[in-house]
């Protein structure tokens, strides 16, 4: 298989699939070779599943022979974050706590993308519990455009697998701005459903109100793909919401005429890197041309919301693991344990008192899509994040603010947001913005990330892998 195949949009691919012009088993040997050349050095799997990936090829295929064509999963190659149970297959969640987990049963959206008749290729790594750094004997993925730049967290695998070609798509999670930050950071398109639009039954829990699982792909018609395979209500989650699932891939084919885009300039811009206010300067250009109406909004403060999601996230981490901390506590890793730590301390008063912001600021937003339809901003203020930088994270209270401003405010919220590749740094590193959506308006996100891409060709970089090398 050729490189340019390893790179296709999964719908592109999908669409040679059922034509049989290449056979699903064909590419499933080809990425597994792949994965064997080059994630020696990216370590972006945990578990690569290849018996069962070349039996659910063997069998997509057979199918769609005798014209059981499933629908535009059918035969693609995929991978999964380590935290979607997996049966049979170890499933650790970045942590060495449960490097011995076998589940007995797969996770919902894991057997809604198998029945869409997905191959998985294996498990993709993150870091520890979904919070904010790998456990210390975790090899961290490496950014496949440049290895001294951060691939992103926690959904790190997902993002530098999908971007080195490694899988046609991956799913994630996203509880602070982990879809977001990886897919901006390698170049891909992540789409961060409404809470309660996808089950997480069968999902690690980070902090249960604000985790949203989601897909990372190369396009907003991918990720529209996956994203209607594995919505909708599922009796095993009942927070999953029961409202019917849209036509994702009919939405990525229509214009965007009489669409209402808002910005906030003064949001979008205070504080903001030079070169990304260029990309939301050009994406707001391009939106105009597409037909899209851009109006002035004023976007409620999120100062409060931004310094209330650590410790909202630290007391929700503390009930998921309960079972084992502090009872196991030395097979934590110090930053998980001083989250859980954290959220052992809090009071049921505060943490009352941030529900209550909560609630008051997803008023204040849905009021704000009365007159919008989408708002477009920044995925972070920062330029292209290098490791160096991240490591000072630590002792850096304002720039961990400052990476959270335009992500985490709408885990507060639950509202839907995806992010687009929209440019890129003088040294070659991808920058992306966001579009924000009322709530179960994901439609509204796949239709405009469609037309963007139409449009322009930034989703269709791809890193070279050697720069990496250099390093």
């Amino acid at each position: 298989m050729t490189e340019a195949l390893h790179y296709l949009e999964l719908t592109e691919l999908a669409a040679r699939i059922k034509a049989r012009d290449i056979s699903a088993l064909e590419v499933t040997r080809a990425q597994l070779g792949r994965i064997d050349a080059v994630d020696r050095e990216l370590c972006s799997y945990v578990h690569v599943m290849a018996e069962t990936a070349i039996a659910a090829a063997k069998a997509a295929d057979a199918e769609i022979a005798h014209g059981r064509y499933r629908g535009p999963l059918h035969g693609v190659p995929i991978a999964l974050k380590d935290l979607f149970w997996t049966k049979g297959i170890p499933t650790a969640a970045g942590t060495t706590l449960h490097r011995d987990f076998r589940p007995v049963e797969d996770a919902t959206v894991v057997r809604r993308l198998k029945d869409a008749g997905a191959v998985v290729l294996g498990k993709v790594q993150l870091t520890e519990g979904a919070y904010s750094d790998h456990h210390p004997l975790v090899t961290p993925p490496k950014n496949p455009w440049n290895a001294a730049y951060w691939p992103g967290i926690s959904s790190s695998g997902p993002a530098v697998a999908t971007a080195a070609g490694l899988c046609f798509a991956s799913l994630g999670s996203d509880t602070g701005g982990s879809i977001r930050w990886p897919a901006a950071a390698n170049g891909l398109t992540g789409l961060k459903p409404s809470w309660g639009r996808v089950s997480r039954h069968g999902a690690f829990e980070l902090a249960a109100t604000l985790d949203h699982v989601g897909p990372i792909a190369r396009s907003a018609t991918d990720a529209g793909a996956l994203l209607g395979a594995i919505a909708g209500h599922d009796p095993n989650d009942p927070t999953s919401l029961c409202d019917p699932v849209p036509d994702f891939l009919a939405a990525a084919a229509q214009d965007l005429r009489g669409l209402r885009i808002g910005v906030d300039a003064a949001w979008n811009n205070d504080d903001v890197e030079v070169t990304t206010q260029r990309v939301l300067a050009d994406a707001i250009d391009a939106f105009r041309s597409l037909g899209a109406d851009i109006v002035d909004v004023k976007f409620p403060d999120v100062a409060q919301a931004i310094a209330d999601w650590a410790p909202n996230c630290a007391i929700e981490a503390a009930v998921a693991h309960e079972a084992t901390y502090p009872v196991r506590k030395d097979e934590y890793g110090p930053i998980l344990a001083a989250v859980i730590e954290a959220g052992r301390a809090l009071s049921a008063r505060d943490y009352q008192k941030i529900l209550l912001r909560r609630l008051a600021l997803r008023g204040r937003v849905v009021a704000l899509f009365e007159t919008i339809d989408l708002l477009l901003i920044p995925v972070h203020p920062l330029p292209p994040v290098t490791l160096a930088m991240i490591s000072t994270l630590g002792e850096r209270p304002d720039l961990i603010a400052k990476l959270q401003r335009y992500t985490c405010p709408f885990d507060m919220t639950g509202h839907p947001t995806i992010t687009l590749p929209g440019g890129a740094s003088a040294d070659g590193m991808p920058i992306a913005f966001q579009l924000v959506a009322a709530h179960l308006d994901e439609a509204a996100l796949v239709r405009s990330g469609a037309a963007f891409q139409r449009a322009t060709s930034w989703h269709r970089r791809h890193p070279s892998l050697i720069s990496r090398r250099q390093h």
